[in-house]
């Protein structure tokens, strides 16, 4: 079994004194974590004009399908009906 021996030279001791206190202080430098009370605000809601600038065309193609498709259905049962059926 190895023992650990303490050192005995001052200088020793100052190094070891040292090599303590700034570990000691480089524990102190961890960032604060954010308090837990608040939820942080959320990011995405701050850049709604690209995302609106995008669904924007593709909001108006789903309404223009939906008529082409009304129109589709006005005009099957138009024809169903004119031939008695």
């Amino acid at each position: 079994m190895t023992t650990i021996r303490r050192p005995t030279h001052p200088a020793a001791m100052r190094a070891c004194a040292l090599a303590l206190a700034a570990s000691a202080a480089l524990a102190a430098c961890r960032p604060e974590p954010p308090p837990t009370e608040q939820p942080p605000e959320p990011q995405a809601q701050a850049h709604t004009e690209l995302r609106d600038a995008i669904r924007a065309p593709q909001d108006k193609a789903r309404a223009t399908g939906q008529t082409l498709q009304d129109a589709a259905d006005r005009q099957k049962a138009a024809v169903d009906a004119a031939e008695g059926g």
